[in-house]
C-alpha cells in the first residue's frame, strides 16, 4: 500500500454498519449521506469528505480512528458523552433564545429534545410543524407563557406545559431574568 494513499475506510464502514444490522438504506437515514454514497465508499470507489465522515460517525456512534483503524465493530462504549463543543445550538437571530439540540440526529423528525434559554422578556415563534407534532415544554427556571394556536397558558419553573405543535406556537419568558426549560418535540 503506498503510504502516501488515505486509508481504506470502506471495510471498516462495512464492518461497522453490518456490525450494527444497519441497512444501507437505514445508515443512509441515519447519517444524512446517499445510499449509493455509502455503497461507493464500502467498495472502495470514493474517497468521503471530512463532513460525510462526521456524520458516518455520529450515526454509528464510532470514532474517527475506530473507522479508519477498521476496529469500529470491536468497541462502543456503553456510555457515550457529548462534550460542551459538540452539542449543536441553535440562536435566534437577535441572540434572545438559544436551542441546545440535546437529541442524537437518528431521531430527528421523529422525537428531538432541546435546552432552551429564552432572555428575559422574549419569545421562542414557531410555526406550524407537521400534522400531528406535540411540544412538551418543562420551565427549569422562570416564568412563561406558552401559546399553541390561540390557547394560552401561563407556566411556573417546575411546571410541564403538552400543546399541539401543528399550529403556530411559542414560548415566552413573562420574569426578569433568563429562563431556562427543556423541550421535546414529538412528530406522530
Amino acid at each position: 500500500m503506498d503510504a502516501s494513499a488515505p486509508p481504506p475506510i470502506g471495510p471498516g464502514l462495512n464492518a461497522a454498519r453490518k456490525a450494527r444490522k444497519l441497512t444501507l438504506e437505514q445508515l443512509a437515514q441515519m447519517s444524512g449521506v446517499s445510499r449509493s454514497m455509502l455503497s461507493q465508499i464500502e467498495r472502495g470507489e470514493a474517497n468521503p469528505t471530512f463532513a460525510v465522515l462526521w456524520n458516518l460517525t455520529q450515526a454509528l456512534g464510532i470514532e474517527f480512528s475506530e473507522l479508519i483503524a477498521g476496529s469500529a465493530v470491536l468497541h462502543k462504549p456503553a456510555i457515550s458523552v457529548m462534550s460542551t463543543e459538540q452539542t449543536p445550538e441553535i440562536v435566534s437571530g437577535n441572540g434572545a433564545c438559544r436551542l441546545r439540540i440535546l437529541s442524537p440526529m437518528q431521531t430527528a423528525g421523529e422525537t428531538e429534545w432541546y435546552a432552551l434559554e429564552i432572555a428575559a422578556g422574549e419569545a421562542l415563534t414557531s410555526a406550524a410543524h407537521q400534522a400531528g407534532a406535540v411540544e412538551h415544554f418543562t420551565a427549569l427556571s422562570g416564568e412563561f407563557t406558552v401559546r399553541s394556536g390561540a390557547q394560552e397558558r401561563a407556566i411556573a419553573a417546575g411546571e410541564t406545559a403538552r400543546y399541539p405543535a401543528d399550529v403556530d406556537h411559542a414560548i415566552a419568558n413573562v420574569s426578569g431574568e433568563v429562563g431556562h426549560g427543556i423541550l421535546v418535540l414529538l412528530y406522530r
